[in-house]
């Protein structure tokens, strides 16, 4: 009842999205239904074409040849309707496909960092293209034979009714048969097609993930390992294919199997009622025709309602994308962070990103505008999850963050997050040219700005020697770029936009010590009269900083400029001389 339920709730979210073009559905199911009656009046016409030649000299060429031209016409007219009725089809199939990629990649905008770090990036993707890709296939083809293959079934027992009664009932005692055959194949095919769209996902996430750390897997000699991985996978995938495969191909054969019995006796009836004189030749010809018209949509539906379980399946998948729960929305009354001055508070602030693990417990911190405020200590004890906190792509557990005396939570998150520049370790760039990624956030800035920012950050001189200049597209990752050239090239882009506050995560970690000089003298003009938070390991780097939080196991320990630090001995004193001891 469970998997029923789930099917009749999909198809529901389904039907919504085919609403808006009910009036090209409508020209559909007119066009299909124009088509089915030109098609069954054309059998009409051959039997009674049949019944012009009575024997030898016997032919009636006057009424043959007007049959002829009444047939051709038919014919001409149930092509242009079947085109049309394609062509109406392929547009609502297409525009459905749209909506719902437009809706899941707006979703995807939406969803908190937390959904994005607990799934694969793979599977997301294979959700919004691969399985999105599924259902257009199975509902192009739903609407394509399945309303022409209803008509046809109404349209042939009405027309056979009409001609032989008996003949019919016939018909209609065997039909229930192939209805029961296609829906317990139906029942058992729903289960693996969903089976094979989430083995799918899993696939392309990890060729995602190999395709994006190829490096590292070649330098820890990991091919083999990632190559038994994806055999894995993929005989996996294998296995509930060929078995949603092998069920949805049994569909077929079992039907036509049946119609084969509806054919058979449609003939050995009728024959007999001919012989009997109950049934002229030419209404046998038009029976037996109608016959073979009556069981053909019979094997297209059991196809179309297999492929319609694959594509109900794999457009579950992109629901629940789509409905995964969004980030908390901004408040009606969100504030608009204006003029911002710098003034940042946390008090006694909780955070964890399981709720099982403590990480950040009590949290308090207080800086003036302008201060410059180093955090430090060792791996995994909450640098990178403050700074995640102070850019509300978390929401704390308990206390508060507030800006200039705004809790952050009654501000909007875009008026937040343009109040920070933020330089991470992890670089980022998109497909594009050097130009367009150093104006990511700031795409009204004039080329001069643009050029000066490049001086700023070190960055000029090697954008001039690339083939085109700030032209020079560059892939996703960067991948023609050195690791120290994309992180200069993210630094060009905070120092083009100077917000009143800074993040700096880590901001030189790939770059030459000359260079980190430099940029570490640019970085300190341009921290002037801003509240800036700076992540660092390298201790050398973070001297002159106003205020240094020394934290350890999500809490701080020592708070203090750097001489302060140093003359109590403590532990930001043991991880000053630990790094310097060697020399």
């Amino acid at each position: 009842m469970e998997q029923a339920y789930n099917t009749r709730d999909t198809l529901k979210k389904i039907w919504a999205f085919l609403r808006p073009y009910k009036l090209l559905a409508a020209a559909s199911v007119v066009c299909a239904a124009l088509t089915v009656v030109l098609t069954l009046y054309l059998p009409i016409l051959t039997g009674e074409a049949v019944n012009c030649i009575v024997g030898p000299g016997a032919v009636d060429f006057a009424g043959l040849v007007r049959l002829l031209v009444q047939m051709g016409v038919v014919i001409a007219l149930t092509a242009l309707f079947q085109w049309l009725m394609n062509l109406a089809n392929n547009r609502i199939t297409f525009c459905v496909v749209r909506d719902i990629r437009e809706r899941a990649f707006d979703r995807l905008a939406e969803l908190p960092l937390r959904y994005l770090d607990g799934h694969a990036h793979g599977d997301i993707l294979s959700r919004i293209i691969a399985d999105v890709d599924q259902f257009s296939d199975g509902l192009l083809m739903g609407f394509t034979q399945f309303f022409t293959g209803v008509l046809t079934i109404l349209g042939t027992l009405v027309i056979m009714l009409n001609i032989h009664a008996g003949i019919a009932l016939v018909v209609i005692v065997l039909t229930p048969i192939s209805f029961l055959v296609a829906a317990f194949i139906a029942k058992q095919t729903y289960s693996m097609f969903k089976l094979q769209s989430e083995t799918r996902g899993e696939l392309t996430a990890h060729i995602d993930e190999m395709i994006g750390g190829a490096k590292v897997v070649q330098a820890f000699g990991r091919e083999r390992a990632a190559q038994e991985r994806f055999d894995e996978i993929n005989g996996r995938l294998r296995d509930c294919s060929l078995r949603a495969t092998f069920f949805s191909s049994i569909t077929n054969p079992a039907t036509r199997f049946v119609n084969s019995m509806v054919y058979a006796a449609v003939a050995v009836v009728g024959a007999l009622a001919a012989l009997g004189g109950g049934i002229t030749v030419g209404a046998l010809t038009s029976l037996l025709s109608y016959a073979n018209q009556y069981t053909k949509p019979f094997n297209e539906i059991s196809g179309v309602v297999t492929e319609l379980q694959n594509a109900v399946a794999c457009a579950a998948r992109a629901f629940e994308l789509m409905e995964a729960e969004p980030q908390t929305p901004d408040a009606p009354d969100a504030a608009v962070l204006e003029q911002v001055h710098g003034a940042v508070t946390l008090q006694n602030v909780d955070f964890s990103y399981r709720p099982d693990q403590e990480l950040i417990r009590d949290l308090n911190l207080s800086v003036r505008p302008g201060q410059r405020v180093a955090i430090v200590g060792p791996t995994g004890c909450g640098k990178s999850t403050v700074i995640n906190l102070l850019m509300r792509f978390y929401d704390v557990d308990g206390g508060s963050i507030s800006v200039d005396g705004h809790d952050i939570r009654s501000v909007t998150r875009d008026s937040l997050r343009a109040s920070y520049g933020m330089v991470l370790q992890e670089t980022w760039l998109k497909t594009g040219t050097v130009r367009e990624n150093i104006l990511f956030g700031h795409p009204e800035a004039t080329e001069e700005e643009m050029v000066a920012a490049a001086k700023a950050a070190h960055a000029h001189s090697f954008i001039r020697r690339l083939p085109q200049g700030y032209d020079t597209r560059i892939s996703e990752d960067g991948g023609n770029l050195s690791q120290g050239q994309k992180q200069l090239l993210c630094i060009a882009r905070v120092m083009l936009s100077l917000p009143p506050m800074l993040i700096l995560d880590e901001a030189t970690s790939s770059i030459d010590t000359r260079t980190e000089i430099r940029i570490q003298q640019a970085f300190a003009r341009m921290m002037q009269g801003r509240t800036s938070f700076i992540v660092a390991h390298r201790l050398a780097t973070i001297r002159e900083a106003d205020q240094i939080l020394v934290m350890r196991d999500g809490k701080i320990i020592e708070q203090g400029n750097h001489d302060e630090l140093l003359a109590r001995g403590g532990f930001y004193a043991e991880l000053y001389h630990s790094q310097f001891e060697r020399f």
